[in-house]
């Protein structure tokens, strides 16, 4: 559902709601520690104890798989990579010429596509939550980054969704003047460098824009909303804290774990 004062879209799930910078935080927690371990346990506690974020994000189904499309495509891709050109241990079971799959690179494949869903799943939901100026609000008035870097970086988000746009609009131009019919590869080449040409005068102005109405100067600046950090947006980091820990302990309890430089 999309509020028509705000052009953002409501979602009722708890963690929906959450503060932007707690998202950001949960998401890194638990993904950093899942980068340094190459197991099969760890990822897959991992990826069991985040089913209730990801449900508690308030996605849809459909927006879900929507989303996160991409990772259930990239995990079975990177498993059959890593089984047939992984480092050889173990008993070998085929070989033919680069391609060797032995034990190892097949429990190599298998750790690496439960992690790369461990990781990428909770960074996706969590992220599509997030509305960018609350982010910039958060990063501005807590993280204490720069405004005129925060700001400078949301307005850039914002003109990428009309980039789209813009290539569209020039494809229709282009066709109307009758020099979109062939030459499939020039017109491409011909449309990006226009649309780059474009892109920069947009820049420009937006620039222009933006140190007229005093975005660029160095005095304390204030801010129309207040970035609000509550008791649950600590508990959504504790619980993203949790989630690594339990997993990385339930794989070397198993003697499974294996720290991804330590070979």
């Amino acid at each position: 559902m999309i509020d028509p004062l705000t052009a953002r879209v409501e979602r009722r799930g708890p963690i929906a709601p959450r503060s932007a910078l707690a998202k950001l935080a949960a998401a890194l927690l638990i993904a950093v520690p899942l980068i340094a371990s190459i197991d099969v346990v760890s990822a897959s506690v991992a990826l069991i104890l985040e089913i209730p974020l990801l449900l508690l994000a308030g996605l849809g189904a459909r927006e879900f798989w929507t989303r996160t499309a991409v990772l259930w495509v990239a995990a079975p891709l990177s498993a059959v990579t890593i089984a047939l050109y992984g480092a050889p241990s173990g008993a070998v079971h085929f070989e033919w010429m680069l391609i060797r799959v032995s034990d190892g690179s097949l429990s190599l494949a298998a750790a690496t596509a439960v992690r790369v869903l461990a990781i990428g799943l909770p960074s996706v939901v969590l992220f599509v939550t997030v509305d960018p100026t609350d982010l910039a609000d958060d990063l501005a008035q807590r993280v204490r980054l720069p405004a005129r870097f925060v700001i400078g970086a949301l307005a850039g988000m914002r003109m990428l969704g009309l980039l789209a746009d813009d290539w569209r609009a020039l494809a229709l131009a282009r066709r109307a003047r009758g020099v979109a019919d062939q030459g499939r590869i020039r017109r491409t080449l011909g449309m990006a460098f226009a649309l780059f040409v474009l892109a920069i005068r947009r820049g420009s102005s937006l620039a222009t824009a933006m140190e007229a109405r005093g975005f660029g100067g160095s005095g304390e600046r204030s801010w129309a909303r207040e970035s609000v950090w509550t008791r649950r947006d600590t508990g959504l980091v504790l619980v993203a804290c949790v989630i690594p820990v339990v997993a990385i302990w339930a794989a070397v309890a198993t003697g499974a774990w294996n720290f991804v430089l330590g070979g």
